[in-house]
């Protein structure tokens, strides 16, 4: 028998005006498709103020058989089982080319049936990350700098969560006026009122806010007050899409800012200036910088992605396979393969070495995949799907054995901690929003040769 250890969180309260606003149906989610709240659960509303699903669980609270959500089944009129069938026959994909997950289901199967080495059977059931702790009314994005250390957007608000000592702080009130207190050349010193914040990246001690309307709002987690305001476009179409913080060789911090106007823009964040702009055909929904910092994955409305010289933004090979717009993409640490996610409901993994067709699909269950990531020592990817699922794959089994995260609500981010322990995923919903944390399941097969 091995024996393995579990981390389990503390308890994590929230607000009650938090509470009555998530029961109102109030959100600062702008995006349609992300404002679906449980069909069929909101009619049962009337149970949730004689019941506990507004307090957070914990995972004595599963092992005694409590909902991971606190959704109260006992108390409804549908199993769990039966709204799960009835959510994957009814979940309707948001599709930009018709009809693209249907046919790479279709390709799936015939890849499973013909082209068993393109695309082999998942063995589901694998238990590498285990439920710790469920905190209610928390929603919209995630970043976990340590597995103590969790920054997301509540409610107009970039919030610090400790699961260590169960409090939270505001980082940034995005209610009012934000403007910055460095003077600097190319700084928006008029700042921002009631900026909606469309993406986030935390790293290197710094925290980046993009806006619906482009805006950038730059914060060092260990200086006072707002650091750098800007504006990456003035275009009317100017969504930042994605945010990725990364070291140079120099040791300066840069990020990456993905835009809807088809724009890719390098931020020097030692001179507070925008270092490179690189110009699309299509809307950049997201990028992901290689680890040696020499190239970018960059996908976006378009089926075919492509990898760029991340210098002079050449573009390097064309990534086809796909059959729909792609909104997610992730570098494996080794440096030689990298993962995109796709509306087509399907992840591609591609070999930088050779880029002539990708080495494994992973397709997902109703839902295109939204977000990607892979833990920092390459062992584990997740794909996210739109609602409902996380898929953990054994990246060492070549994608072929994955553990099912099933929850109810629309994804609106996952990451794992840096040391690979915690993986927090935010789940937005009307009446079960929430923020779930796993902690990763270890076997120490020593421990058997002691019994």
């Amino acid at each position: 028998m091995s024996q393995y250890d579990g981390g389990l969180a503390g308890v994590y309260p929230e607000e009650e005006d938090d509470r009555l606003a998530d029961l109102a149906g109030d959100s600062d989610y702008e995006d349609d498709e992300y404002v679906q709240s449980i069909p069929g659960l909101q009619f049962q509303n009337r149970f949730l103020s004689i019941s506990k699903a507004s307090e957070d669980t914990s995972a004595m609270d599963v092992l005694k058989g409590k909902d991971i959500q606190g959704i109260p089944w006992e108390r409804l009129t549908i199993t769990r089982d039966g709204y799960r069938k009835s959510r994957l026959e009814g979940y309707a994909n948001f599709e930009n080319i018709p009809n693209s997950g249907q046919l790479s289901e279709k390709v799936l199967r015939f890849s499973v049936v013909i082209l068993m080495q393109l695309c082999t059977p998942v063995e589901k059931g694998q238990l590498y990350y285990e439920f710790a702790h469920n905190t209610r009314s928390l929603r919209n994005l995630v970043w976990a700098t340590t597995r103590h250390d969790v920054y997301l957007m509540s409610h107009m608000s970039v919030l610090h969560w400790s699961p260590l000592t169960s409090e939270k702080h505001e980082v940034i009130d995005l209610q009012g006026h934000v403007a910055p207190c460095v003077k600097h050349e190319g700084n928006f010193y008029e700042g921002f009122y009631r900026t909606h914040v469309s993406t986030l990246a935390v790293k290197n001690n710094l925290l980046v806010a993009g806006g619906f309307q482009g805006e950038l709002i730059c914060k060092f987690l260990d200086r006072e007050g707002i650091s750098y305001c800007s504006k990456s476009t003035h275009d009317d179409n100017g969504i930042t899409n994605c945010l990725e913080i990364f070291e140079k060789p120099s040791g300066s911090v840069h990020f990456l800012a993905s835009n809807n106007d088809c724009g890719l823009r390098d931020f020097d964040m030692e001179k507070f200036q925008m270092c490179n702009h690189f110009h699309f055909d299509w809307a950049v929904n997201h990028t992901s910088l290689s680890p040696d910092g020499k190239i970018i994955a960059v996908v976006g409305d378009n089926p075919d992605g492509v990898l760029v010289d991340a210098s002079s933004g050449k573009v390097i090979h064309e990534l086809s396979g796909h059959l729909d717009y792609s909104f997610a993409s992730a570098w494996n640490p080794d440096g030689r393969t990298f993962a995109t996610g796709n509306q087509d409901k399907t992840c591609r993994i591609w070999d930088a070495r050779n880029l002539s067709k990708s080495v494994a699909v992973l397709g997902g269950n109703m839902g295109a995949i939204r977000s990607i990531r892979y833990t920092s020592d390459g062992k584990f990817l997740a794909m996210a799907e739109a609602a409902d699922f996380i898929h953990i794959f054994d990246v060492g089994s070549g994608y072929d054995r994955k553990q099912e995260l099933d929850f109810f609500g629309e994804v609106a981010g996952i990451s794992f901690s840096p040391d690979t322990e915690a993986l927090f995923v935010s789940v937005h919903d009307r009446n079960y929003s929430s923020l779930l944390q796993y902690s990763r399941r270890r076997f120490y097969g020593y421990l058997d040769s002691a019994l």
